[in-house]
């Protein structure tokens, strides 16, 4: 049964069913749609359910962050109401759900909806639609598209940047590797390919062995593993999603295998991948990260980590603070209300895209030297990354922010 999750700080629960019942009134009764003198209605969609149900801890930590804000006073007076409907990760139910926000619920903008293929399967709709699909929590490339798709804009850094660093750092530091990839069947996953293939340039043929993949309703990949052990690789590049990552690196560690393992940042979280994989299991792993890890002791006296704990005590107190995926939704939504603040009172959705098109934020749980910028041709608004390794408690960071 499909779960929904509201947030309307200051209403009471029957007054939230009231206003979600009388959604389509109020986007015909108001020049633009989810925008009252009292509110301003998001919508998104998230898998609470299914494979890949372990992001769905990024759409609560956004809801708590505005309701955080909506403790503070809103928007110019404005409240967030963030509707977060389950998507299950299926692109069908995406578009069921999200026509149902914009068509039903007159959602003034969508934010943060999760996945590569859900969003594939929307993006034309909500660009036909003029409605902002806002920072989405998916890294492929094609979020940044402003010519052909201006209603539409990424957050975090795209798989293809993030591949090149990768590649940067084995010519530099394996010049002979022999690579195995596993990487999910879908853009997100080709998406991760083509950046690493991209980025080894004339190398890419001889250093990469082996390629497979799986489905996103396999329910493992042990054998793709095992195959790939059978290869020779001794680097495996893991392309992979929470579930199937944890799966991935201990398989690899069981059957013995002991290659480089590089795991994509979208599965870095240790409560959510390493712990279920097993600490040990994911010693020495490599990755890369733009913000600061909630596990890290380093930084767990620094006043904006002091802040955001005693933020997850008080709003999302059920939230796990080992898990990444925390940070990635509190910065998102940040990010939001800034957007939101400087529209001022031109709330219209031409506005939205605006501001949206002209950050500059420094924001402190960002790594150092890592910022948010956006201008009306680059709607790819964290472009860096830093290169981390695991060492059995922590992801140890290192070396200088890098470029793809």
């Amino acid at each position: 049964m499909t779960r929904e999750r509201r947030t309307m700080a200051g209403l009471t629960t029957m007054a939230a069913w009231l206003l979600l019942a009388a959604g389509p009134a109020t986007a015909q009764d108001n020049p633009t749609p989810g925008v009252t003198a009292t509110e301003i209605r998001l919508g998104q969609t998230m898998p609470y359910s299914g494979p890949a149900s372990a992001y769905g801890t990024i759409g609560k930590v956004e809801a708590a962050y505005f309701a955080k804000i909506n403790d503070e006073g809103g928007i110019n007076g404005r409240k967030i109401n963030l509707i977060s409907l389950d998507d299950g990760y299926s692109p069908p139910k995406t578009v069921e759900q999200t026509r149902r926000l914009v068509e039903q619920d007159g959602v003034l903008l969508t934010f943060q909806n999760l996945g590569t293929p859900p969003n594939t399967a929307i993006h034309k709709y909500l660009n036909q639609k003029k409605v902002p699909q806002l920072f989405v929590a998916t890294g492929a490339t094609m979020w940044g598209d402003p010519e052909h798709f201006p209603w539409t804009m990424g957050w975090q850094p795209s798989y293809q940047t993030e591949a090149h660093i990768y590649a940067k750092y084995l010519l530099q530091n394996k010049p002979d590797a022999k690579i195995g990839i596993l990487y999910q069947n879908d853009d997100y996953g080709k998406d991760y390919v083509k950046g690493l293939k991209d980025g080894l340039g004339a190398n890419a043929a001889k250093m990469i062995v082996a390629e497979v993949s799986y489905e996103v309703m396999d329910p493992t990949v042990d054998s793709q593993i095992v195959s790939l052990k059978g290869s020779g690789a001794d680097v495996f590049f893991n392309v992979t999603t929470p579930k199937f990552a944890a799966q991935a690196v201990r398989k690899a560690y069981d059957i013995d295998w002991r290659p480089l393992e590089i795991l994509n940042n979208v599965s870095i979280s240790i409560g959510a991948v390493l712990e279920p994989a097993g600490l040990d299991k994911s010693t020495g792993l490599l990755s890369a990260q733009y913000y600061k890890d909630p596990a890290d002791p380093a930084t767990a006296q620094e006043p904006a980590m002091r802040e955001w704990d005693a933020f997850m005590k008080k709003y999302y107190p059920e939230g796990n603070t080992a898990d990444a995926f925390n940070v990635y939704g509190y910065l998102a939504a940040q990010t939001m209300v800034q957007v939101l603040k400087q529209c001022g009172n031109d709330l219209t959705r031409e506005n939205v895209m605006r501001q949206a098109a002209n950050l500059n934020l420094a924001l402190p749980l960002l790594q150092p030297g890592i910022t948010i910028s956006t201008g009306p041709k680059d709607f790819f608004p964290i472009k860096q990354m830093r290169l981390q390794r695991f060492d059995g408690k922590r992801w140890v960071p290192f070396g200088e922010p890098i470029t793809g």
